[in-house]
């Protein structure tokens, strides 16, 4: 699995080959560069260096075939103390602890630590992965350290979506801080030949805070929603008729309408920001509300669900339940589970309900299976179900004939559709609708 040739001779190193940096690569090769990527994982890695690639991102696939097909790209699993390219770039995933609100840095140090040996006084370290503030100057910078005095070192934050991912690195405003003039220069160089426009800014700590910002004010936006929603409920009222007539021609923000909010970024950034601040002594109250709120939608509608299924006279202990939308969104479509809705709720429902079985447009039926969840086709899924939850917007939903599901359902036939993406005509329960 190694490169043939020596590392060195790469164009840049990706560490860490997950959606954000297998995307990063892909964008990469399609500008004629030479990567090798790092990624500790075994079967991932020898997944990549076959050209294979388990993740539905658009383009992306294409361009790891290509260049392992052509040599120009490499992936292993074991740096060594070989020297590595000029450009390494680190882009692991900074979750935050189980059961907690605390960031888990420990692949990031890991990853710091793998290259150390291999970089020089003229290695630019790229820091992409989504830290606190400080984190690159007080985790990163002391470990480069060790091997060279004045490290190059810079911040440059991935703000891509998923779905359309290898298009926006292509495209995006690039922002791009430096812990010393020259490692801006140097970023700021490298990223110039990706996008359009790059947005340098004064350090480290101001680079890494603006990614933070960039999440937490979507979660705002969304959690606010999400309150039109509740707030409507109690009114006897329908939260889209007001968002929507609010914002009818009306030359103000937009109100964003309700639904979940998942995916790994917007679930974890708040509480890096938290955490960022909480040393200062400081809350950010807005922000830390909003997470709450919106965390706490899947119980709700969970607790709606098996509420009406009471009110009609089934008992939730004896009934089956379909989840469809397993991804954390459906627009642009995406197999990506983390921070998605069912983590809430499927733990809420397995200790209430008989039966729970699951379907979705893009994920695999394996990984289904592997939430221990029965995976369906959306037919079988709705055959014989008392209830159907659909937890995300995929276009594919406008395709479905909804009447012929839901006939095929039990009684009390209830149907939750969190994103209305179903008919009106359709008797279907509703986020913000009474």
């Amino acid at each position: 699995m190694p490169a043939n040739r020596p590392y060195e001779e790469f164009d840049v190193c990706v560490v860490g080959l997950g959606y954000v940096g297998v995307t990063l690569a892909a964008a990469l090769l399609s500008t004629g560069r030479s990567v090798l990527g790092y990624e500790n994982d075994p079967a991932v890695a020898e997944e990549l260096a076959q050209g294979r690639l388990q993740v539905a991102e658009p383009g992306v696939g294409e361009a790891v075939r290509d260049g392992v097909a052509s040599g120009a790209f490499a992936v292993t699993g074991d740096l060594g103390e070989r020297r590595l390219p000029p450009v390494v770039i680190i882009c692991v995933g900074t979750p935050i602890q189980a059961g907690g609100a605390t960031p888990d840095l420990s692949h990031l140090r890991a990853a710091t630590e793998a290259i150390a040996a291999g970089t020089d006084d003229n290695t630019l370290v790229i820091v992409r992965s989504t830290v606190p503030v400080r984190t690159s100057r007080d985790l990163v910078l002391p470990v480069l350290r060790r091997r060279t005095a004045e490290p190059l070192l810079a911040y440059c934050p991935e703000r891509t979506i998923q779905g359309q991912a290898l298009a926006e690195v292509l495209s995006l405003p690039q922002i791009v801080g430096g812990l010393t003039d020259e490692a801006g220069k140097r970023a700021a160089e490298f990223f110039a030949t990706l996008t359009d426009q790059v947005v340098p800014v004064s350090s480290l700590e101001a680079a890494e805070l603006v990614k933070l910002v960039c999440n937490c004010h979507t979660d705002l936006i969304y959690g606010f929603g999400n309150e039109v929603a509740l707030l409507t409920e109690k009114l006897g009222l329908d939260a889209r008729e007001v968002i929507d007539s609010a914002n009818l021609g009306y030359p103000r923000p937009t109100l964003h309408k309700p639904g979940f909010v998942g995916g790994s970024c917007l679930t974890k950034d708040p509480y890096l920001l938290a955490h960022s601040v909480a040393a200062y002594g400081h809350t950010p109250q807005m922000i830390t509300a909003a997470r709450s709120l919106n965390e706490s939608m899947p119980r709700k509608v969970g607790e709606r669900v098996l509420a009406a299924l009471r009110e009609r006279g089934q008992d939730p202990a004896d009934a089956r339940i379909l989840l469809s939308g397993l991804a954390y969104k459906g627009r642009p479509e995406t197999d990506d589970l983390r921070g998605a809705p069912y983590e809430r709720l499927l733990p809420f429902l397995r200790e209430r309900v008989k039966e729970i079985v699951g379907h979705d447009f893009v994920v695999p039926s394996a990984r289904i299976e592997a939430l221990g969840v029965r995976a369906v086709d959306l037919t079988e899924g709705f055959t014989g179900a008392h209830a159907a939850i659909l937890l995300n917007d995929h276009p594919r939903y406008g395709d479905i004939d909804a009447a012929d599901l839901v006939a095929r359902m039990a009684e009390p036939a209830v149907v939750y559709d969190t994103w209305r993406v179903l008919p009106p005509s359709t008797k279907a329960m509703r986020l913000g609708r009474a």
